[in-house]
């Protein structure tokens, strides 16, 4: 006789909460993209549900960003920002850099920062030395505008660090975002005044070196993101990222330090606020 095995579907952990007095900003994801075309609505509320009260949606290129700041009229728990990704300098035109100017002239309550921006040497979708030239160009916008800079560095640690010091100081500040490199460039980034962001990545396995930068930088210096719909952490890897996954990302920051989850909530949402100099209503 056979006998009847019944495979049970492991249970994934429940997303971990904070209480009442405390909340959590997103600080980079793209809720423009189509992955959220279906169902913002719900993605939204189940955001706030969890404890996430404000998310920053982030500007890639022209369309997006007037995307981004279309989905910040519109809903109260986003801002949004502006820029053209080392992806897209390839689509950077005559116009461009005005058409940004006046779009952020025209909606300075929903635009809280420049980016992203920066270089990624990873996947090369435009030429090292393309990408260099719009990135200079648009640190140089983003001082004009007064906004902070939200930069984007993948395989490129030397060449963003050596452009970041030759157009800085940024009275702004600005944050490295989707931290990637090992604690010394840590400290050099946060030594010039910038904040560092933490993605899920923290919460894989072989995230060792991201896990030992979240342990070891001041809380003072870092924010939270979920980079969705890119990079959802443990126990979504894999899948559609949201904002009301980020929870699991603090809860692991909060787990390396050694600290309570409200402690990390409570000093990245003031970090967040600080550096984007708006205030989230909870």
């Amino acid at each position: 006789m056979k006998h009847l095995v019944i495979h049970m579907k492991k249970e994934k952990p429940s997303i971990p909460s904070v209480d009442s007095k405390s909340f959590f900003v997103d600080t980079h994801c793209h809720l423009d993209m189509e992955s959220y075309t279906g169902d913002l609505d719900k993605t939204l509320a189940r955001a706030k549900e969890h404890g996430v009260h404000s998310i920053i949606t982030i500007g890639i290129d022209e369309k997006s960003s007037i995307g981004a700041v279309d989905l910040a009229k519109k809903h109260a728990i986003i801002k949004a920002t502006v820029g053209i990704h080392p992806h897209d300098v390839d689509q950077i035109r005559p116009g461009t850099y005005q058409r940004l100017q006046t779009l952020v002239a025209e909606n300075k309550e929903h635009i809280v920062g420049y980016g992203e921006i920066g270089l990624d040497y990873a996947k090369r979708y435009a030429e090292p030395f393309a990408q260099k030239k719009a990135f200079c160009e648009q640190l140089e916008l983003a001082k004009e505008l007064e906004l902070p800079v939200i930069i984007h560095d993948r395989d490129a640690h030397s060449d963003t660090l050596s452009l970041l010091h030759q157009s800085g100081p940024f009275p702004q500040g600005g944050v490295m975002h989707c931290f990637s490199g090992d604690i010394q460039l840590a400290e050099q980034v946060v030594e010039m005044g910038f904040y560092l962001s933490i993605p899920g990545v923290v919460t894989f396995k072989n995230g060792i070196e991201l896990q030992k930068v979240a342990a070891a930088v001041p809380l003072e210096s870092l924010l939270l993101e979920t980079d969705g719909p890119f990079l959802a952490p443990v126990p979504w890897r894999g899948k559609r990222n949201e904002p009301s996954y980020l929870p699991y990302t603090a809860a692991k920051v909060a787990e390396l330090r050694g600290i309570t989850l409200e402690e990390v909530a409570d000093q990245t949402s003031i970090n967040a606020q600080t550096l984007f100099r708006y205030s989230v209503s909870h």
